[in-house]
């Protein structure tokens, strides 16, 4: 028997390999927009708020210029761009091994809420989560993923003592600690922690497998 009864899950990189789909996305973004990005797109941006990624990309802050890049990024990615996005290995089994135990899943994430709920449908996971929240689901929207999650315990009337959080970035575990949750963190994904950035209460998992002998104490 879990300890936990609530499971609430980042999703890119924890759940989903969204990187190609993203990266392309925001590449047809500034190409479309005619503008050269200041840093590397590459896998290190993926994570935070799409206005956030897109002001560091751009290294502005000008908010037409933002309004411009994302609309061309939500275009790409809302359309064709999100369907290459795939599940880590393992990923469909552990979340259904999950449900099968009795446990409840949510989701937390970044991610703007109208791409993530065309992700879940597209992968055929839309059933096996009570609740999705992003940043946007709210107006005014949201600051943080702290505030979020912290949003989503007291929306569903959870107890700290009855949720874990599972991610792959240090905000995450530091999410998960605003709201005195435990955190686990996922080793597979691109933002995957290491040694040396883990905090000593958080733990690590290197497989789904793992997570659900984790999860369920087996």
């Amino acid at each position: 028997m879990s300890r936990y009864s609530h499971v609430i899950f980042d999703l890119d990189g924890t759940l989903i390999d969204s990187a190609p789909a993203i990266l392309a996305s925001f590449r047809d973004a500034f190409s479309r927009a005619a503008i050269t990005p200041v840093m590397s797109i590459d896998s290190t941006i993926i994570g935070p708020p799409l206005t956030e990624t897109l002001e560091r990309l751009s290294g502005t802050t000008d908010p037409a210029l933002i309004g411009c890049l994302s609309d061309h990024f939500k275009a790409s990615y809302d359309t064709t761009g999100l369907l290459q996005t795939a599940a880590y290995d393992g990923i469909d089994d552990m979340l259904k091994a999950l449900r099968r135990a009795g446990l409840s899943l949510s989701i937390a994430t970044n991610k703007r809420i109208v791409p993530t709920r065309l992700i879940l449908q597209h992968l055929g996971w839309a059933p096996l989560f009570d609740e999705v929240y992003a940043l946007d689901l709210f107006q005014p929207r949201l600051a943080s993923k702290a505030e979020m999650i912290g949003r989503l315990m007291a929306d569903r009337h959870i107890p700290p003592a009855a949720a874990v959080y599972v991610g792959d970035r240090a905000e995450d575990g530091e999410s998960a600690d605003a709201n005195a949750l435990p955190f686990i963190a996922t080793t597979w994904g691109y933002g995957s922690l290491g040694p040396g950035d883990m905090a000593a209460h958080w733990r690590a998992v290197e497989t789904p497998p793992e997570l659900v002998r984790s999860l369920l104490a087996i």
